[in-house]
């Protein structure tokens, strides 16, 4: 069973993501938060798979719970719900160790998928907020040469693997493209992870923008 935590303040939006995935026979909401600091605690005490924290909330907000519950349950993967896709909070997530960012009008079915794929460790992010992300990415000088210094000493596999990585791809899609089994992907994505201080796939795929390495056709 997937074992997920709901942090939002607003009651009835908690009560419905829960209805939603009460649906799925793999996935069971073990806990609710209605702030920041309450989702860390609940994360601390529980072993919680997949944490959905609202990224507006009173007192400690999402991003901050985010970044403290990657330090007190590194195995909790945390995706971050909004009402909107502003830019800026979707890096800051992103960069607090957030796997994945959903819109709230997210519907059931895709919910439902992305609590499991969260679970997996795969990125998850609202289609219309994907291009926003990846697109309109800023970059400053001093951002790409600290992200060229730390992917400087990749393989030309994990090079690769990181390129297809950054444009979104799944463990089965990057091994289609390079000829891979799954297997051999997931141990380049773990290297890579480990060589380049990512805390997870989504922050490889924007240090991937950041490099310049989605131009390397």
């Amino acid at each position: 069973m997937i074992r997920v935590l709901i942090a939002d303040d607003e009651r009835l939006m908690r009560v419905g993501i829960r209805l939603v995935l009460e649906n799925a026979d793999d996935i069971e909401v073990v806990a609710e938060a209605g702030d920041g600091r309450e989702a860390v605690e609940a994360c601390r005490g529980q072993d919680i798979d997949v944490a959905l924290l609202d990224i507006q909330m009173p007192g400690k907000d999402g991003i901050a719970a985010a970044e403290e519950i990657g330090q007190a349950s590194p195995r909790t993967h945390v995706v971050m719900l909004t009402a909107f896709g502003e830019e800026r909070s979707v890096n800051r997530a992103l960069r607090a160790g957030a796997t994945g960012f959903l819109l709230k009008d997210t519907g059931p079915t895709e919910l439902i998928r992305s609590v499991r794929l969260a679970a997996e460790g795969e990125p998850v992010l609202a289609p219309r907020i994907t291009r926003q992300l990846l697109d309109r990415h800023v970059r400053s000088g001093e951002g790409t040469e600290a992200a060229l210094r730390r992917t400087a000493d990749l393989t030309d596999a994990e090079r690769n693997v990181l390129r297809l990585l950054g444009t979104g791809l799944s463990n089965a899609e990057i091994a289609d493209q390079l000829y891979m089994s799954a297997s051999t992907v997931k141990a380049h994505i773990s290297r890579i992870l480990t060589r380049t201080g990512c805390a997870n796939r989504v922050q490889a795929a924007v240090l991937a923008h950041d490099a310049g390495m989605l131009t390397d056709r």
